[in-house]
Parts: C-alpha cells; structure tokens; sequence
C-alpha cells in the first residue's frame, strides 16, 4: 500500500509539474515580443487639461463635440503616437474596456473560464504579434502604458490590446460572427448628382450599446505614410472606416470563412496599412496581397486619384480586385468575382445568409434614389424594410439598417470630405467634417470650438421621435426580461400581460416569436412553444439555418 502511495505522490508530482511547465509557457513563452524602443522619452509627456472633455499634450489633443462624437489629433512617431493616444483617452479606454469584457461577461460569466480563454487565445495568437507591422505594434504598444491594469487578470495590457485587434476575427473564424457585417455602396460619374464619387457604409458591429458610446473621429498625422482619418474607438488602432488625404477610402465587409489553425494578420490591421500607405487602388492591391489573413473578407475601396470605387476580395488562399463595369458597385457580405463565383463558402454564404437579400434591397434603393448626393445616400443607409417595402420588423439583419450600427459613414473622396453618425446606431445627425481643413487648423487648436461643417450637417432621423421607436425600445428591455426567464426556467412576472406587449411592440419581427416560443419551451408549455415557433416561420427570418433549427424545434415538440 505504501508503495502505491508512493507511486501515486510521484505521478501527481510529475502532473503538477507538467501543469506548471505548461503555465509558465503559457505565460510568459507565449508572451508576444515587445517592440524595442529606442526613445522612450514620450512617456514623461503630461496631459493638460484645457476645459471640460478638452485634452491637449503638445499639438496634439482630444475633444468632445457637441454632436457628442469625440474627436482626436495625434501626430509623430508610431511610440510617441500611440503613448499620446493613450495618455489623452485614459477614461476612455476604462469604459471601453469595461465594456467590452462585460459583453464577453455575458457570454462567459465565470471568471475562472474567462482566464482559461484568456490562455487559450494566447496560444491560437501566439504568433499574432509576427504579423503585425512594426508600427503598429509600437503604437499598440505605447497605448498600453495607459490601460487599465484592473484587467491584468486577463492577460497583460500590450498583450490584451494586440488581441483585441483580432477580436473581430477570431469570432468571425470560429463561430462564422459577421461581427463586421456590413452593407456598402458607391456611385460616380451618371449615378453621382455631381459626378465626383460619393461611397456610404454601415458598420454593423455590435458588443452592446456602451461599447459604440464613445465613437472617435481620430485625425492622424504620422511621420510616414499620408495624413489619414479613422472612425474608431478607445484602445482600436485598426481601420474598419477611414479616408487618407489623398482621398482614398478604405472600409471592410465580411465574408464567410473557413477556421484557420492559427492567427495571422487582423483584417483591421491590413486596412489600417492601406489607409496609411495607399496612394491609388492598384497599390492597395498590392499591399492586400503581400498580408496572409485569417479570415475572409472584402475591402471596399474608393479613390479619388482612379475615379472608381473597387473592391478587393481577400480569403485565406487569394486575393482577387473586383472592378464594376457600370457607374456604381454594391457590397453586402458576400463575393461577386468570377474567381469566387463557385468556391463553396461564397456559395453558402449566398444561399443561406442575409447578404443577398440586402443586396437586391439596396439594388431597389438605389435605382429608385437616382443620382446619388450625400442626403439620399443618407437615407438609404437609415433604410429598415424589406424588399419592396416589406415590413420585415424592427432589428431585422435583413434590413440595410438592423439598429445595432457602431457608425454609419459618407465619402466624397475627391472633395475630402466625410459625414460620420452620431448616436444612436446611423440614426443621429450624420456631422460633417472637411478633411483639409482639419489638419489645417488641428496642430494649432488651442480652444475648445466645433471644427464640423455646421451648414452641412444631416439632421437626426425623425425615426427618434416615432412611437415605433419608443416601442422598439421597451421591446429591447422586456426581451432581456424574456431571455432571463427563459434560462432560469422561471415564470415571468404578469407573463400574459408581458407577452402582449413583447408581441404588440416588434408584431413582425421573427425573433419576437422565436423568443417566445424558447420561453414556453423552457417552461414545458409545448403547445405555446409550437405555436409561435409555427408564427416565427410566418415571418422574415434572418437566415436558412434559422428556419431550419425553427422547423426541428416542431418537429420535436410534436
């Protein structure tokens, strides 16, 4: 017996060492490398505090418009650059960090598991770091000597930023999340009410609505590169909208991907190089194909230089550029090129998804608007029906506008000028800014003044005053009451009179009847559950699969 003691006390020994060889790779061999920095003198740079919400350090500074957008100028080197961003937006990265982990919180709300994925995607990105530009990584670098430590429990904060970068993609990877979804277009020459090049985009990414709280209208002025603006929030050195000075215009949309073995270039981060270095859409080309990315996805692209709009359509294996042969190209989230015409993903993707039906709704949009000007483009990125003007209910990924934008954004690259949305979603006033003129005045800005073209500006959509949206918003709340019900398997207070509202709020919107049916499900109330299941299929629903997992739920009721 002794012996078999003995025997057990030298295998958990030789486990425990194994866990803790395996921890300490963990921790600090798979550590990403941290960039060498030759001068670190920006760190001693104290931030001033000018007025209420107005930062200044040197030339560079942080305000917040009336419109409610922050807007931010940095310039200098990539170290210097990115401890200046950070050390003005220190507020900011709390709450959107704070945001951003109590959204993951909902998902993974054990603080243990939520330690183990922090390991886990240490090791999926233990080569994430190798495939950023050096650049990047210092900028992402100098930021994290201003991130919150309170979430250290995580991972360390260079290592946590540079993970963020790929958050978008690893979901994207994984769980097929278009997280950046997206609808985009563009019209020149007989389709443009001017001829210059208009382009509009939706941002469809959504972690909750504290997350697109604190949008930013970040002006930078880097040593290399050209001058460039991003729409982009606290923490986020990568590109999903922007517009360099030479009026080139980069935005993404996503595709479907295969799941990759291990991380490689964050498509922000690829967009971000282009933004910077781009001076005309055959050198975006170029600088798409020299990156490997993990997922895939479609770079729209405009230029002012080429008069054209193109988009480059990037999976894990090739990189193709799309030309439209008309005066106009629409982007949902799926590919058009003969090279992708018959590659599986793409053909799902198609047959199952939203991204068609979107895509023929905004081909009926734009036919009808005419000659695009930055009004009508306006109107059809705030767009909710369905096609031919179906009520397909509020929120539903069907329609151009599902309520969950992070931004809306307009483009005219030849006039370097761009409108970007105010909260909520696209449905605040679209602010309107001219590129020149900001980095013009911004090195000199000692005042805290509007910089926005006042007299361009989009009024807010009169959707804000309706009783439809009142009711989406109490919808909202008794939705979150319905989910909690439903995974606890308790009754709801005044159920009767909570399901009339739920139903009475959002009446043609399917997942109202999808969430009641999980509800009466979970309650073992088969009758009900089958019976707004079979009211769910009745309706607009978002994808096949959906309908599918919808029709198996009868079928197994039955």
């Amino acid at each position: 017996m002794r012996r078999l003691f003995k025997l057990l006390a030298y295998i958990f020994g030789f486990i425990l060492l194994l866990l803790l060889v395996a921890y300490s790779y963990i921790q600090w061999g798979l550590a990403p490398h941290i960039p060498e920095v030759k001068d670190k003198s920006a760190l001693n740079l104290q931030r001033e505090k000018v007025s209420e919400n107005f930062y200044r350090i040197g030339h560079n500074w942080l305000r917040k418009s009336e419109s409610g957008l922050w807007e931010e100028y940095v310039e200098g080197e990539p170290f210097e650059r990115g401890v200046i961003t950070g050390k003005l937006e220190k507020e900011l990265l709390y709450s959107q960090e704070v945001a951003f982990v109590d959204q993951i919180h909902n998902l993974v709300p054990n603080n243990s598991y939520l330690h183990f994925l922090g390991w886990f995607t240490r090791v999926f990105n233990r080569h994430l770091d190798e495939n950023f530009p050096e650049e990047n990584k210092l900028e992402i670098y100098g930021e994290s000597f201003s991130a919150p430590h309170e979430f250290d429990f995580i991972n360390p904060a260079y290592d946590r930023m540079l993970n963020y970068h790929a958050a978008h993609d690893i979901g994207h990877a994984l769980q097929s999340l278009a997280l950046v979804g997206c609808t985009s277009f563009a019209a020149w020459n007989q389709r443009s009410a001017d001829s210059s090049m208009i382009i509009g985009r939706n941002l469809d990414f959504y972690l909750g609505d504290k997350f697109s709280e604190n949008k930013i209208v970040y002006f930078c002025n880097p040593k290399q590169g050209n001058k460039f603006v991003m729409i982009t929030w606290a923490g986020f050195m990568g590109c999903v909208s922007g517009m360099n000075e030479k009026g080139i215009t980069v935005t993404i949309n996503a595709a479907k991907s295969d799941i990759p073995n291990a991380a490689t270039t964050p498509i922000s981060i690829l967009a971000r190089e282009i933004l910077q270095y781009a001076n005309n859409i055959d050198e975006a080309f170029a600088i798409a194909k020299k990156r490997k990315t993990f997922v895939c996805e479609t770079l729209m692209i405009g230029s002012a230089p080429d008069h054209k709009t193109s988009l480059i359509e990037k999976s894990i294996t090739k990189t193709v550029l799309f030309n439209s042969d008309t005066d106009f190209i629409l982007c949902a989230n799926h590919y058009q090129s003969d090279s992708f015409k018959n590659d599986k993903n793409n053909l799902e993707n198609i047959e199952t998804s939203a991204s068609m039906y979107r895509f023929h709704r905004l081909e009926e949009l734009m036919n009808r608007s005419g000659k695009l000007d930055y009004k009508n483009v306006a109107a059809i990125l705030r767009d909710q029906k369905g096609q031919r003007d179906q009520n397909i209910g509020i929120g539903n990924e069907k329609a151009l506008n599902q309520l969950i934008s992070h931004h809306a954004i307009i483009f005219q690259p030849k006039k370097l000028r761009f409108w970007v949305t105010a909260n909520p979603y696209q449905l605040g006033e679209f602010v309107c800014y001219d590129l020149k003129k900001i980095f013009e005045e911004a090195p000199n800005l000692k005042e805290n003044r509007e910089l926005n073209e006042t007299a361009l500006t989009i009024p807010a959509d009169s959707f804000l005053l309706s009783n439809d949206w009142k009711r989406f918003l109490q919808w909202r709340e008794l939705k979150q009451q319905i989910k909690h019900a439903t995974s606890e398997k308790k009754a709801l207070n005044n159920e009767q009179s909570v399901v009339g509202d739920f139903v009475q709020y959002n009446p043609e919107f399917w997942e109202t009847y999808q969430l009641l049916a999980e509800y009466y499900e979970a309650k073992s109330d088969k009758s009900s559950a089958k019976k707004y299941f079979e009211v769910a299929l009745t309706k607009e629903i978002n994808d096949t699969h959906e309908a599918d997992k919808i029709r198996q739920k009868i079928k197994e009721l039955q």
